[in-house]
């Protein structure tokens, strides 16, 4: 047995009690991680401890991944029918909405979304002769290994147990050590939807710790990570100095927010701000270059600013406020030296740029002007409400601009010219490209990076491609 963090929350967006175990889960069971060690989760609108919970160990990771495949031999993977496999998955979203105040209304989607598919995981005849009979089947992996962030911690977590699930694999977990609550209650739910024991195991833990055992697991033979580019390359090495597992990465993001001199103002103004100070900044696809014609660069930045300054910062539980606090000390830190990095290299903090109150990790909705191209504003992900505003003059040079960078993860174009978007839109280099909005995301999507954004799909049909052997099978038929 384990310890449960018990709290009663008394604010306009939620009213109730939530229980949560701090343990390890592993083979169906929550329990102390085996150093007894653990490690406090912070509260950012206060800075004050919440609770804490067990860290887990490499042996820890051991333990899951046993579990995991003992799990994937004898009562999952191949050895569950997939209609059955989706059934589970109809009686977790199920149960998700059933506490959808205390979690979050996001994943539900996700999660059914996946049970539709898992039982039409299917392959292909292929006609070669008429002396043979061919086909292919797409096949589980086998335990797969996935690691989340924190600033989307239980979307995150459905992304990931979803297609993972509905194809058929036992999962090995670590959230973030920052937001681990979200997915241990997950687990409580998981548990009482019916999945056999062992098939998702949660590790709590460090990255140096758990995630590289993952990462460098003999006996798991894929892995799945979102977060930093940096860490990704550490992963990817982890990867291939162990096993050549499987590998997909949904990494960090320079996106550009592309307003031509058509735009309806109004919108492309709610929507820049809506791009870069949603979440708080923390967004992998944040649109935090934000290139703006120049003939209405003075008008947009105009409105642009006064929008900002009406954006409301503060207790995220308050339905009035629009950005909460960063997630951590670090982070607040990390962003206040990018700030502080802008106007050392001769950008103009054209708003904000401070912090907010004395208590928590609260930063100023931020806007620099005058950039260059060489500047760590313009080309580093700052994962926090900093955005960058610069002038382009034509199509030819917003595209050379707004691909200038290592990373492809999204982009944004504003225009009533729809010839324009598309044109446009089909020269970004990037995953996903939205056109009159932002940061729109649907199950049925797929979602994902070019270049240094990371390898492979999330969501809809394509992340099943993640989590199956494609096997093909040739029949004789005349001997």
């Amino acid at each position: 047995m384990t310890s449960t963090w018990n709290h009663t929350f008394s604010t306009a967006a939620f009213k109730g009690s939530v229980e949560v175990p701090t343990g390890i889960y592993v083979n169906g069971k929550f329990a102390e991680g085996s150093s007894k060690k653990t490690i406090d989760v912070i509260n950012p609108s206060s800075g004050k401890l919440i609770t804490k919970i067990s860290e887990g160990t490499a042996d820890d990771v051991n333990a899951a991944v046993k579990a995991a495949r003992h799990a994937f031999d004898t009562v999952y993977g191949l050895k569950m029918r997939g209609s059955d496999r989706g059934l589970l998955l109809n009686k977790l979203a199920q149960l998700v909405e059933d506490n959808v105040d205390a979690i979050a209304a996001s994943v539900i989607a996700c999660f059914r979304y996946y049970a539709g598919w898992a039982d039409k995981i299917q392959g292909k005849t292929i006609e070669t002769s008429e002396a043979q009979l061919v086909y292919t089947r797409h096949e589980p992996i086998g335990v797969v290994g996935q690691i989340i962030p924190w600033n989307f911690p239980i979307l995150m977590l459905a992304w990931k147990l979803g297609p993972a699930l509905a194809t058929g694999n036992t999962i090995v977990l670590k959230p973030s050590e920052f937001t681990p609550l979200s997915a241990l209650f997950v687990a409580k739910l998981i548990d009482q939807a019916g999945f056999p024991p062992g098939v998702v195991n949660i590790i709590n833990g460090y990255g140096n710790v758990v995630g590289q055992t993952i990462a460098e697991h003999m006996d798991i033979e894929k892995i799945a990570f979102t977060g930093s580019t940096l860490v990704g390359r550490k992963i990817m090495e982890a990867a291939a100095k162990s096993n050549l597992k499987n590998v997909t990465l949904e990494l960090g993001g320079k996106s550009p927010n592309v307003i031509f001199d058509d735009c309806n103002m109004e919108d492309a103004v709610k929507w820049a701000a809506f791009g870069i100070y949603y979440n708080h900044g923390q967004t992998c696809c944040a649109g935090s270059r934000i290139f703006v014609h120049e003939k209405i660069y003075d008008e947009f930045l105009h409105k642009f600013t006064e929008y900002t300054r009406n954006v409301k910062v503060g207790d995220p539980f308050d339905p009035e406020n629009f950005q909460g606090p960063q997630v951590s000390q670090v982070q607040y830190e990390r962003i206040m030296g990018y700030i502080k990095s802008g106007q050392e290299e001769g950008a103009t903090l054209h708003h904000g740029g401070e912090r907010i109150g004395t208590e928590g990790y609260f930063i100023q909705p931020t806007i620099f002007t005058d950039v260059k191209p060489h500047m760590k504003i313009v080309r580093e992900e700052i994962f926090g409400p900093v955005g960058v505003v610069i002038k382009f003059k034509d199509e030819d040079d917003i595209i050379a601009q707004a691909n200038d960078t290592v990373y492809g993860l999204a982009a944004a174009v504003f225009t009533q010219d729809l010839v324009k978007a598309v044109r446009t839109a089909n020269r970004l280099k990037a995953g996903t490209v939205w056109v009159n909005c932002v940061n729109h995301l649907h199950a049925a999507i797929p979602f994902g990076g070019y270049k240094q954004s990371g390898i492979g799909r999330e969501l809809g049909e394509y992340a099943l491609a993640n989590y199956t052997h494609v096997k093909a099978v040739q029949v004789n038929i005349e001997m």
